[in-house]
């Protein structure tokens, strides 16, 4: 039978990871607000996972960036400027940025709402590895604005160029959005709701 901190009167802060008696309110360490569960997570998971989608679409249709050269004007989209890049032979930088700008941000937008549905209704995967799950989107989440990071150094370096200039367009301000949205929504899921089916199993089935 697994024995949780909870049901031995202890609860740790989400900040520094200090263990108090279920009866302390704030943690004495970092000043944290210590709570055994955060019973509003999930809704803020799905405000955040929401406007995270909203904020992804004109991220996909709208130009990421507009270059102006002496003799013409071009706006290209996410895809669009991975596809013009692949036309000239950059298989290897295409593909990167697909997988940057397409595949993980889809992938963050699943896992965060498979976790949550998981925490909401239970899921097959055990706990074990939903948590693994849920430290992967963390992670991954600290790198996700280097397509944004990538665009202003360009539109930097373009610039000193009299013959050519490049500008961001709506897209990396709505990508930027989306990214900063997306990570509000992993934060906001309590990792800890994630292990109550492990003590509520227990309970029903006790050995």
């Amino acid at each position: 039978m697994t024995v949780t901190a909870r049901e031995k009167g202890l609860v740790a802060c989400r900040e520094c990871a200090r263990v108090w008696p279920a009866d302390h309110t704030h943690c004495s360490v970092c000043g944290n607000t210590i709570r055994s569960r955060d019973t509003q997570s999930l809704q803020k998971v799905w405000a955040w996972w929401i406007a995270g989608v909203l904020a992804y679409i004109p991220a996909n249709l709208y130009p990421m960036l507009k270059t102006r050269t002496l003799f013409q004007t071009s706006e290209d989209t996410i895809i669009a400027g991975a596809l013009e890049l692949a036309s000239h032979g950059s298989w290897s930088v295409a593909i990167i940025i697909l997988i940057a700008s397409v595949a993980i941000p889809l992938g963050k937008f699943f896992a965060i709402a498979y976790l949550a549905l998981a925490v909401r209704s239970g899921a097959t995967w055990p706990p074990g590895r939903q948590y693994i799950l849920y430290e992967v989107v963390e992670y991954i989440g600290r790198w996700s604005m280097i397509d944004v990071f990538v665009v202003a150094i360009l539109c930097s370096l373009v610039q000193l160029n009299v013959a050519a200039s490049i500008t961001p367009g709506i897209a990396a301000l709505t990508f930027a959005l989306s990214v900063i949205f997306t990570m509000l929504s992993a934060q906001s899921l309590d990792p800890r709701l994630i292990w109550d089916r492990i003590e509520t199993k227990d309970t029903k089935d006790p050995v």
